[in-house]
């Protein structure tokens, strides 16, 4: 089975693609939904990330509280580290899993910080969508209502546009709208299929 990466800077569209490669049957497998259910209510690496940072990054109802995690990691790289140590093996354990159980042609492993992680290893092919700054912080501006410089912050911590693309097999360009996104989205998925073959 072909497994395509599938990366991008925060707010290029990475799940927008996910959702479209979704339409035509492919498998997606998406580390940040992993990581969501990892920090559930009684999961282990929720029980571990209380002990490494505290009962402050819970609600009193035991559920996570991720602006306060959010907030720590993006002022102390010591605790953003120490995350990635608690988070990064169970994800990857996971998408091992989830790979292993698929019978499909191709299917998409998106990992936003697959360079940072050098996840390259986990797939065959890797698809960086991206888009003109601009767009870039205005759709994190209206989606996630963060500040500018919060979000310059965010982008700071990932590799820059220029090396994702320099290191991409394949390029979307997701400056325009969503029907243009489409057709290039189509015309891979085809491409895709015609490599699996191979």
């Amino acid at each position: 089975m072909l497994k395509v990466g599938l990366t991008g800077g925060i707010g290029c569209g990475k799940s927008t693609v996910s959702r479209l490669f979704a339409n035509f049957g492919v498998p997606i497998i998406d580390a940040d939904e992993i990581s969501h259910r990892l920090v559930a209510r009684h999961q282990p690496a929720l029980q571990e990330i209380t002990q490494t940072f505290g009962a402050e990054m819970l609600y009193p109802n035991g559920e996570l509280n991720r602006a306060a995690l959010k907030t720590l990691i993006f002022t102390n790289s010591t605790a953003k580290t120490q995350l990635e140590q608690i988070l990064h093996p169970r994800i990857f354990q996971e998408i091992s899993h989830q790979l292993h159980a698929f019978t499909a042609d191709y299917c998409i492993v998106s990992i936003p910080l697959l360079f940072e992680t050098h996840a390259e290893k986990w797939v065959n092919r890797i698809l960086v969508v991206d888009c003109d700054a601009e767009t870039q912080l205005e759709r994190v501006k209206q989606r996630d209502n963060l500040t500018t410089e919060r979000i310059q912050a965010i982008i700071t911590t990932q590799v820059c546009a220029a090396f994702r693309k320099s290191h991409a097999h394949d390029i979307l360009d997701n400056s325009k709208n969503n029907l243009t996104l489409a057709e290039q989205v189509k015309k891979l998925h085809n491409f895709y299929l015609s490599l699996s073959h191979f």
